[in-house]
């Protein structure tokens, strides 16, 4: 930092004027919302002097209370309360509450007393004596749940009361030692295998040089430290993270540490840590820097001083141009308590520094403190990234799905989707094998990522009638359609599934939280007597989908005799089923899916989701059932001619060049966008096609298509097809060059270099009438 006096100062977070408005992140004094979703258990970490408030509409029996001091026991005198009775495991989620529990040193396998949280019209308002865990748990029927019936909800509202301290992110296991470095200094620590660093930007904005050395080497004088080049070159990006990919490596390619969980995800591996030659030629002489700050750190550990180290820098944000290979940084994206968490896999001597820059804006002008929390060896955490349904949006961490218990020995290909670990592929059979297996049997595939909202109430047709596409008046009870979300030029905000489960209730299961964001926006504005459910993790789905889908439905489905039988269901049929007879688990089954074959969707609680993949796996033995990841999907759903978003839609790009014009009734009276669609119909300018290439070279997304010397396109998604032995791609082309049969050029090597040729075809690739769905 520099030594000169400040006579006026500014703060980069919570600026806003004409020229430029930076709302920032919320700080964590602010408190936080939470709505539970149904059967969902939720944590509160707790001081005293902090409120926690309930509100909403909830039987006695819908909502229960347990907490929990730093090892795990009962504590709810220090709420002020006693136990009125035991969880009630088998009507909520509880893995991550029991998982807490255990990891903090409780018994998770014993009764863990609770009190019941009796119904009220007023907040219920907790405050708390001592520092305690409190969990909230909604508790909910599964039947009810599935079939859309479960009609209570609970906001949890949580304040921290205002303290001097800083408010640090929860614990994630036993805490060996922490420390703070304060902005513009240094510390070094060492860290035995197995224990895990956790280093946290408290104040959101901070950047952290991290350098780890070796400590066996540094006993024989060598010097060996997390090589950057080496990491990079061996994860294949430009830093790990937490998944298969997650290690950081010296100069001999031996790893040193493996992510477990990163809250930010935008970090710098290329740039030194900053120097004092740095800020010399920017012309502040005598800047405090940490290179001299690391050197200072390691000296006691004989560690030979260095003018400029090539440390990790967390938080730190930059990139690469791709046009011009420049290195371009900007503010950090971190936020108040994000974080970084490593297991280390040798013993290392290891410095964080908190970055003293203040002449520029990677600190967001204001170098601030990083804490430092270290866990004992073997501390349990799991792997996860942060996910925010919003830019500034609370976090949440990704969570195992439901079905995990049983993906997790078949394959570690896993890649976040959304806020759940997805697997990407299965390698006994590897994603060609799950690709020829879904064309010619049948597939089992975690689908659990996407979004599910109910929409309830008098009012709720007219609410999906303006939000919509399709006309929902003409979607019958027992019914789905596949129909959009536009915005007011026409561009998709989002796609989906819309299922009718009666006369007032709908199910919509789509791609993003900004669904419901809009559905609450549209019901206030025209006050709408509605109400919009979030299931959140609580709806975990399942897509079996292939040929055979069908036949292996046959030997375990029971339907009641009100709500239709399997057989009667059509495409895009739903009905309400049970797991062999009318004793069974309960599931929502729809003729529905993302493959173009015969398939169907299977959507249960948390509770049943790993008797339903056992079910639907032992069924299919006879047909070949096999697993599948989304590595076959996509190029699965390519073939299918199906969209996706951030590739055939995006924003800019209306639903009709997205080729998703069979999905808008313009006939409809009102409609968000409908204007803007009914002006682009009448005058297209863009449509999306198919081009098959000659050969099996895969463009990528954004690719340039090209006739002659002019850009006439780009490619949207491409794959290699196992259908039709070459590379396919979809591409969004101008008018003048969509015809059928024309013959075009996608550029490789910045469009010029180099060309692959190809040609103009329709749209599905595979199987264009869609007979194998309708079958």
């Amino acid at each position: 930092m520099t030594s000169h006096s400040v006579i006026h100062d500014f703060s980069n977070i919570g600026w806003t004027s004409p020229e430029r408005s930076f709302f920032g992140f919320p700080k964590a004094q602010s408190g936080t919302t939470h709505r539970l979703a149904a059967r969902e258990a939720k944590r509160f970490d707790m001081q005293p002097g902090d409120l926690l408030s309930l509100s909403g509409r909830w039987l006695t029996s819908d909502l229960q209370i347990g907490a929990f001091d730093s090892k795990g026991k009962d504590a709810l005198a220090a709420l002020g309360v006693n136990a009125t009775g035991k969880l009630d495991m088998n009507a909520a989620d509880c893995r991550a509450l029991l998982g807490w529990v255990t990891t903090m040193g409780g018994n998770a396998s014993c009764d863990i007393p609770v009190t019941n949280v009796p119904a009220s019209e007023d907040q219920v308002v907790f405050s708390v004596k001592a520092r305690v865990t409190v969990w909230v748990v909604r508790l909910g029927n599964n039947e009810q749940l599935v079939s859309g019936a479960l009609n209570s909800w609970v906001t949890a509202s949580f304040q921290p009361a205002k303290r001097n301290t800083p408010i640090l992110p929860p614990e994630l296991g036993d805490v060996r030692d922490e420390f703070t470095v304060a902005r513009g200094t240094g510390v070094a620590y060492e860290l035995a295998p197995g224990e895990v660093v956790q280093i946290i930007d408290v104040e959101g904005q901070q950047c952290s040089d991290f350098l780890a050395l070796r400590t066996d080497g540094l006993d024989r004088g060598e010097e060996l430290l997390i090589d950057n080049t080496a990491t990079r070159s061996l994860v294949r990006r430009s830093y790990p993270g937490p998944g298969s990919l997650d290690k950081f490596f010296d100069q001999d390619m031996n790893p040193l540490l493996n992510v477990l969980q990163d809250t930010c995800g935008r970090h710098d591996t290329f740039g030194l840590a900053c120097t004092a030659r740095g800020y010399e030629e920017r012309g502040f002489p005598g800047h405090v820097n940490c290179s001299d700050n690391i050197s200072a750190a390691l000296d006691p550990f004989g560690v030979r001083r260095r003018s400029a180290w090539p440390a990790i820098n967390f938080f730190w944000n930059t990139w690469v141009d791709p046009h011009t290979h420049d290195l371009r940084t900007a503010e950090s994206y971190s936020r108040p308590g994000d974080y970084v968490a490593m297991r280390a896999m040798e013993r290392l001597t290891c410095v964080s520094t908190a970055c003293p820059d203040d002449i520029d804006p990677i600190n967001g002008w204001n170098p601030t403190d990083v804490h430092v929390r270290i866990y004992t060896t073997n501390t349990p955490i799991r792997r996860a990234v942060a996910y925010r349904e919003k830019e500034d949006a609370p976090m949440s961490l990704s969570q195992e799905s439901a079905f995990f218990k049983r993906l997790e020995p078949l394959t570690q290909d896993f890649a976040p989707a959304r806020d759940l670990w997805a697997p990407v592929s299965f390698p006994s059979v590897g994603s060609i094998g799950e690709y020829w297996a879904c064309r010619e049997a049948v597939t089992l595939q975690d689908m659990s990522g996407l979004r599910k909202f109910d929409i309830i109430g008098p009012d709720a047709e007219k609410l999906l009638q303006l939000a919509t596409t399709r006309n929902v008046a003409k979607l019958s009870v027992w019914r789905g359609s596949y129909t959009l979300m536009c915005d007011q030029t026409g561009a998709v905000i989002d796609d989906g599934t819309l299922f009718r489960l009666s006369d007032h209730l709908f199910r919509w299961c789509c791609g993003t939280e900004e669904s419901a964001r809009v559905l609450e926006a549209l019901a206030l504005e025209n006050n709408l007597h509605v109400r919009i459910h979030a299931m959140r993790g609580s709806l975990p789905n399942l897509a079996l989908q292939g040929p055979r889908s069908r036949d292996l439905l046959r030997k375990i489905v029971f339907t009641q005799p009100h709500v239709p039988s399997l057989e009667q269901l059509k495409w895009f049929g739903v009905t309400i089923a049970r797991l062999h007879s009318r004793d069974g688990a309960p599931f929502m089954l729809s003729r529905s899916g993302y493959t173009g074959e015969l398939g169907y969707e299977v959507f249960c609680s948390q509770v049943d989701a790993l008797l339903l993949w056992d079910a639907l796996m032992e069924a299919g033995q006879e047909f070949n059932i096999t697993p599948m990841g989304s590595a076959a999907l996509e190029t699965i759903r390519i073939e299918a001619g199906l969209a996706a978003a951030g590739a055939e839609f995006t924003p800019g790009v209306d639903a009709f060049e997205a080729g998703l014009g069979f999905a808008i009734d313009l006939n409809k009276p009102k409609f968000v966008g409908k204007g803007a669609l009914t002006r682009n119909a009448e005058n297209p300018r863009r449509v999306l096609k198919g081009m098959t290439l000659g050969g099996s070279d895969v463009p990528a997304h954004g690719a340039p298509i090209f006739a002659g010397e002019r850009q006439i396109g780009e490619v949207t998604s491409a794959t290699y097809s196992p259908t039709f032995e070459c590379a396919i791609a979809m591409v969004r082309l101008s008018i003048e060059f969509s015809e059928t049969g024309t013959r075009l050029e996608i550029g490789q090597l910045d469009g010029r270099l180099k060309r692959l040729g190809g040609v103009v075809v329709d749209i599905p690739f595979v199987d264009p009438q869609r007979t194998r769905a309708r079958a």
